[in-house]
């Protein structure tokens, strides 16, 4: 049997810094210490050439338990939906108008962080209700 593996997720972006501090006020991630030998990330951005600077950020899990994610800057922008998504459990074990107030709540904490509403899904037979929005870079994550 093999053994669990540890992951990371990797964003493609346009501004590493920016996708990756708005995903660590959303889950409660940390930005790690600046590589050894510079007191912050500023002054380690400007010891690289132009070219690489603000070229990837990262955050991480501060418990370790949770994967870090990593963005990289890409020079395409986003055209097309993710094919894989990042779902925030806030209503886990909840239902009905209980569910939908926690996603409100935490909808309304994400707005001023810079992220879209998109639509809110209401529960049916199979799904209880989600709620689809958007990163600062539009990337797809739900409020599940």
């Amino acid at each position: 049997m093999p053994s669990v593996k540890q992951v990371q997720i990797t964003f493609d972006c346009a501004d590493p810094e920016r996708v990756a501090r708005f995903w660590s006020e959303v889950l409660g991630y940390v930005v790690p210490p600046p590589p050894e030998g510079f007191d912050s990330w500023d002054a380690y951005q400007h010891s690289l050439p132009p070219e690489e600077r603000g070229a990837w950020f990262a955050c991480a899990d501060p418990t370790g338990v949770g994967p870090r994610f990593f963005f990289q800057r890409v020079p395409e922008g986003k055209v097309v939906k993710n094919r894989v998504h990042i779902d925030v459990r806030v209503g886990t074990g909840l239902v009905g108008d209980e569910r939908v107030a926690a996603l409100e709540a935490e909808c309304a904490r994400l707005l001023p962080l810079g992220a879209t509403r998109v639509r809110l899904l209401l529960a049916d037979e199979e799904n209880e209700s989600c709620l689809l929005m958007q990163d600062v870079e539009g990337n797809e994550f739900c409020l599940d």
